[in-house]
């Protein structure tokens, strides 16, 4: 039975989670030059230990020992270092005393140049020469919120310090202060450039479907057109642009022309999908789906090497233009975020204040999933909202400030390029002239209810077809499903005209308010228009508004159907814009409904008011807008971001309360049916360690219930000075802990503090290989004073890797006290005990599995190491 439930699957692991940080212990040499480095402390301050072993190595043979690279950029893209030290080296120069045992380490630092040998602190230099892998985080692992926020406040109290030392200081100070405000506006800038490069190779393959312009094969329909001196197009068409029966001389209409159009219909759909899965196979199996579930697990502090790298960035933008432009039922605005965050992290890493801090890269990574949004959907303060309620688990005020300013950058750099052409930053723009009245909150609260219903029946069809992609063969063959899945897509789409048109076209058409100039069959009303600037009448529905129901009804259920077998499959793929499609839909056909009551029962009393001047009162339009809200609410059981994404999408400000209402309503629904929304149920499907902070931990249980081991079960532990490099080497092969608690004796077990794993390995061989006299005799010392030792090898002080001020509990606590604190910490794991003895141990795993168990559900499931 397992003693610490910190098992993994890899022979490396992070490092432990506790307050303390490391400073560095300075002793001045005898002949009156400068400092020199000789060890590491505890944050606590300590003496100098002069006989002290530094077990720093001296050559770059062990750089790449016991470090395993895991993930697909792992090759590509080393992973940052971590220093446990709170500081990094840049230029060594080391001599070794074996009278000591001491190794002196001489550097100079991009601080106080060669002469001064000042201290540089993690993240301050590239070139670490510590021993490699210490303070690594690895693939598949959690990282420490308190280590890494702890460092960097040290690293900024020194930089503060030195200041005032020169204008050289100075400079670096200012530096560092704005260099925050400064990523995020590179990152703005290249979200933006890479959204709208986006946006016009979609646009113009979606069109490609249906034919070429000759004179510029190079420019979409709309853009062929802009030449055309023709006043009126039919069906968007212009002479300019050829449809593909037209290039092999055959008539639009007729049944040659249908064949040729649907041949290549399906012809460029297969293409392009066969593209895009082939492309996220070969080079970058991360670029598939939407991200945003493994954006929130990685905003909550979970490492997934090369899901943010540059392969992924450049395969999930390249085929989200495939995909989309195949037809299927998926949409770019998801993957948007994914894509922002891919250049978020990258762009990081050129301010190391960022880069190689984990915990403040995560605030570069709020933004930059802020910035997403923002130029998928033209709405930045959407765009803000929905990193602070979805996806930011560390969401501090100074990270909104940088959200919103990133943002905004994006959004401005959108505009600028104006890939849609128009003079409006919003998708959907429309211009609704009828106020709501109060009696139409009746129907947007049902089509909230409705929503909401929805959005559950989507996540649990979707769920059970993905996990049965998961766990059956089907799984082995990612690229047949996707062909397979565009083939009958593209051949139950081509014959109706709703399916066939790209899904932000159609959703724009329902959106829209009927006019003199709309030709569309939804507008097929019995009314003249002999005056442009007068008020639209209300009337009764032609035939070929009915016929249009009909057929959206059919687009419903095809396209529903086909959102749940899509969303999932090896190719970027979002869910916003079905969502918003499908409740387009709903909303526009109930919109129609109660126009035909008002002009039917003028006379009703919740009509006789607004509705008896003959002029129209029901905007059918507007339904749409706030179907499309209920659906998409329901679907991500989004409510404040979702509303202002909405008025930002579609410039309809005047119809926040309709939207509010439809939200509210459809996560009530969706609650009540399922607790989940679809990334938080895709998260517990791929097995993430995600705390969700919105749940409730509601049972009675305490610590000493959920640690390890039981009772009566023997303990693994390290005492401070009386075990051997054999024991300790014994105790790391027969146990697979991440880290072990230090105890002042085995008889006498209190606390000293927590020391990890990958730390020991490392930090024992190293001292093997480079310093003289360490063998498995020699004692390991966590203790900071002079150990008495006449007889046998010198000891190997490890007290630098020793985390002084681990966070404890004890036995009694409740454990809802417990994993909030795992949740608002951040904590990997939290010591136990019982009047100041050490029991045991609650690792996040623990937690995971305990709520998984009280939840009655499989604690297995969880994929943590």
């Amino acid at each position: 039975m397992e003693k610490f439930p910190l098992k993994g699957g890899r022979s490396t692991i992070s490092t432990s989670t506790g307050h303390s940080t490391s400073y560095q212990a300075v002793t001045k040499k005898s002949n009156g030059q400068h400092p020199t480095l000789t060890s590491t402390t505890s944050l606590s301050t300590l003496p100098p230990d002069d006989d002290m072993i530094d077990i720093t190595p001296t050559n770059d043979n062990s750089r790449h020992s016991n470090t395993m690279m895991s993930g697909n950029d792992n090759m590509r893209h080393p992973s940052p270092t971590h220093s446990p030290f709170g500081r990094d080296f840049n230029d060594h120069d080391e001599t070794v005393d074996n009278n000591k045992q001491e190794v002196t380490v001489r550097f100079s630092t991009s601080f106080d140049g060669p002469e001064e040998g000042g201290i540089s602190f993690a993240g301050m230099a590239d070139n670490s020469d510590d021993i490699p892998g210490i303070g690594q985080y690895d693939d598949f692992h959690t990282i420490d919120w308190q280590r890494d926020i702890a460092r960097d406040r040290m690293r900024h109290r020194y930089i503060v310090k030195k200041r005032q030392n020169s204008l050289c200081d100075l400079i670096k100070g200012a530096h560092d202060a704005w260099s925050g405000w400064l990523c995020v506006l590179l990152v703005g800038i290249t979200a933006g450039c890479v959204a709208a490069v986006v946006d016009v190779g979609a646009s113009w393959m979606a069109d490609l479907k249906f034919g070429i312009c000759p004179q510029a094969f190079w420019l979409n329909r709309e853009q062929c057109c802009w030449s055309s001196n023709e006043t009126t197009f039919d069906s968007g068409n212009c002479s300019q642009w050829l449809m593909w029966p037209e290039v092999f001389s055959q008539a639009r209409e007729g049944v040659g022309g249908y064949i040729i159009s649907y041949f290549f219909y399906i012809f460029w759909a297969m293409s392009f999908a066969a593209l895009a899965a082939s492309l996220v196979r070969q080079f970058a199996p991360y670029a598939c789906g939407s991200g945003i579930p493994e954006i929130k697990t990685i905003l909550s502090g979970f490492i997934i090497r090369g899901y943010l790298g540059k392969w992924t960035l450049i395969i999930k933008s390249v085929g989200i233009m495939l995909s989309v432009s195949a037809g299927l039922c998926l949409g770019k605005e998801g993957p948007m975020v994914h894509i922002a965050s891919c250049i978020g992290n990258i762009l990081s890493y050129l301010f190391p204040k960022y880069g190689k801090n984990e915990a403040k890269k995560r605030e570069i990574l709020s933004a930059a999933a802020a910035a997403g949004v923002s130029v998928a959907f033209g709405a930045p303060i959407g765009g803000v909202l929905f990193s602070l309620e979805e996806v930011s688990y560390y969401f501090p005020l100074k990270t909104l400030w940088r959200s919103f300013f990133c943002a905004l950058i994006a959004a401005f750099i959108l505009r600028s390029i104006n890939p849609f052409g128009n003079n409006h930053t919003v998708m959907f723009f429309v211009e609704y002239k009828q106020p709501w009245i109060f009696f139409e909150l009746i129907p947007f609260v049902g089509l909230g209810i409705i929503g909401g219903v929805i959005g559950t029946i989507f996540i649990k069809a979707n769920l059970k077809w993905c996990r049965f992609r998961k766990y059956s063969r089907l799984g082995q063959y990612p690229v047949a499903e996707v062909l397979v899945i565009t083939l009958i897509t593209a051949i139950i789409a081509y014959p109706n005209p709703y399916t066939r048109m790209n899904m932000g076209e159609l959703i724009f058409l329902l959106f829209k308010q009927c006019g003199i100039s709309n030709s569309d069959p939804l507008c097929d009303y019995n009314r003249n228009f002999t005056d442009v600037n007068s008020a639209i009448e209300i009337a009764a529905a032609g035939p070929g508004v009915y016929h249009a129901i009909w057929l959206l009804i059919l687009t419903f259920i095809v396209k529903l159907v086909l959102t749940i077998f899509t969303f999932g499959i090896k190719v970027p793929c979002g869910l916003f814009i079905p969502s918003l499609c499908l409740g387009a839909i709903m909303g526009r056909i109930v919109g129609i409904g109660m126009e035909q009551l008002a002009y039917n029962y003028p006379k009703v009393w919740i009509f006789s008011g607004e509705c008896s001047t003959g002029e129209n009162c029901i905007t059918p339009g507007l339904y749409a807008m706030v179907g499309a809200a209920a659906v998409l609410g329901g679907v991500t059981r989004m409510t404040v971001s979702l509303v202002v994404i909405m008025f930002e999408l579609t410039g309809g400000v005047l119809y926040i309360v309709p939207l509010m209402a439809a939200a509210m309503s459809a996560k009530w629904v969706g609650d009540a049916l399922g607790r989940q929304g679809i990334y938080d149920a895709h998260i517990s499907l791929n097995g993430y360690p995600f705390l969700d902070s919105k749940d409730e931990f509601a049972h009675t249980t305490l610590a000493a219930d959920v640690m390890q081991p039981k009772r009566n079960e023997t303990l693994s532990v390290i005492t401070q000075d009386s075990m051997t490099v054999d024991d300790v080497e014994t105790l790391l092969k027969e146990t697979e802990h991440n880290g072990y608690p230090v105890v002042v004796s085995k008889e006498n077990q209190y606390l000293v503090g927590f020391v990890v794993r990958k730390n020991l390995n490392l930090s024992i061989e190293n001292a093997k290989r480079m310093i003289d006299g360490i063998c498995g005799q020699s004692l390991v010392l966590f203790t900071s004073g002079n150990h008495v030792q006449t007889l046998g090898p010198p000891p190997l002080k490890m007290k630098k890797y020793l985390d002084m001020a681990p966070i404890t509990v004890t036995d009694q606590t409740p454990m809802e006290t417990v994993v909030d604190m795992f949740r608002k910490l951040g904590l990997r794991q939290t010591l136990v005990t019982h009047n100041g003895r050490l029991l045991g141990i609650i690792t996040k795993k623990d937690v995971l599995r305990h709520i998984k168990q009280m939840d009655n559900e499989d604690p297995n499931t969880v994929l943590f190491n």
